[in-house]
């Protein structure tokens, strides 16, 4: 069931955040100091593009300040626009399981630095 599940959110979610969040990581990685967000911009990609049957194991401890400065750029309003998805998502029976993915995504969002993907 994962492997279609999969295939199904390939097709109407995955593949378009997946190509999103690799331009925005390359976008990251011109400068310097960008690259540990470009880093977690590809985690998010690699986790957008096959989510089903994987894990989110977040660790704020591991990064404060690097978490911070995420959700002040962004974080906040990338894990909203996950959890607008995800409701969207729940709103039929038949859309749930992939409503499960978006919230599995906003959390990844809030705080994706010592963030693992099980």
């Amino acid at each position: 069931m994962k492997t279609i599940g999969n295939i199904l959110w390939i097709v109407f979610t995955g593949l378009w955040a997946s190509i999103a969040w690799i331009i925005s990581g390359l976008i990251w990685c011109i400068t310097i100091i960008g690259i540990p967000f470009g880093k977690q911009c590809f985690k998010f990609a690699s986790l957008a593009i096959w989510p089903m049957g994987r894990e989110v194991y977040t660790n704020f401890e591991k990064h404060p300040i690097a978490n911070i400065i995420w959700l002040i750029f962004g974080g906040l309003e990338m894990a909203f626009a996950w959890l607008v998805m995800g409701v969207l998502w729940c709103i039929t029976i038949v859309g749930i399981p992939f409503g499960k993915q978006c919230f599995k995504l906003a959390k990844l969002s809030i705080m994706p630095f010592g963030a693992s993907i099980n």
